[in-house]
């Protein structure tokens, strides 16, 4: 069954690295027009630009800090003159940290906040006026909502919270015809896996792919592939939900 997305036009915040990465390519293979921002500088993002000149189609990567209104107000400025409207937008873009909750300095509860939650507030706001009947609001969610984790108190109130944002904006405009879903995550193969030394990436590995019934960690483009079905009409009767892209882990 074809997804029907080309010429669908999106927008996909943190696109150049991990799992932002894997969406905007798959997204761009099935033929939809992304643009991607992200935070510094780094050679991802030349490579990710010359992956898009090569699949083909009206692609744009920018800089933005989506704890910035001014910036974020640039960005969907940016997407309102290129396309004109949005049929996809993921929030993707986020931050995390590993702190003992004891010890947990207010500035870095603030930063994983600002990211994490009002940047993707932010994001929405802004996107509001391009955003119609049919279209799909993604936002990417973790499984740490359900298992808690220590040392990421603060990563996981603004995923908990995303799930609650997305829920209410469901309902509100449901009646226009615009979906808000979550997309939950478990562990996912990104570079940050494979910067590893390879006993600790070993080691990583099968901890957590035990923990799952596929018996394995996820890779992006797995996760691409739930954005995409969202992405489609084939998924236009789903909203307000959490979709577990995990392996079944637990």
């Amino acid at each position: 069954m074809e997804l029907a997305l080309r010429g669908k036009k999106a927008l996909v915040t943190g696109g150049t690295r991990g799992i932002g990465r894997g969406i905007v390519l798959a997204l761009a293979r099935a033929g939809v027009d992304v643009v991607t921002c992200y935070h510094t500088d780094s050679d991802f993002v030349g490579s990710l630009e010359a992956e898009l000149k090569a699949l083909g189609g009206d692609h744009s990567v920018v800089r933005a800090d989506l704890t910035r209104p001014s910036d974020v107000a640039e960005l969907l400025d940016h997407v309102k003159d290129r396309y004109g409207r949005l049929d996809l937008l993921v929030n993707n873009a986020g931050a995390i940290s590993h702190v003992p909750y004891g010890e947990l300095p207010q500035e870095e509860w603030q930063r994983i906040l600002a990211t994490n939650l009002t940047g993707t507030h932010l994001v929405i706001q802004h996107a509001l006026p391009l955003l119609g009947a049919g279209s799909s609001v993604v936002g990417i969610g973790s499984r740490a909502v359900d298992a808690g984790v220590p040392l990421r108190a603060h990563y996981t109130a603004t995923k908990a919270a995303l799930v609650g944002l997305n829920r209410s904006l469901a309902r509100e405009f449901g009646p226009k015809g615009i979906r808000f879903n979550v997309v939950a995550l478990g562990v996912i193969e990104t570079e940050n896996f494979h910067a590893l030394p390879e006993e600790q990436r070993t080691l990583m590995a099968e901890r957590y792919g035990a923990k799952t019934a596929l018996g394995r960690l996820g890779k992006p483009e797995e996760v691409a592939g739930a954005v995409l079905w969202l992405a489609s009409d084939l998924s236009r009767y789903v909203t307000g939900n959490v979709i577990g892209v995990d392996g079944g882990i637990s």
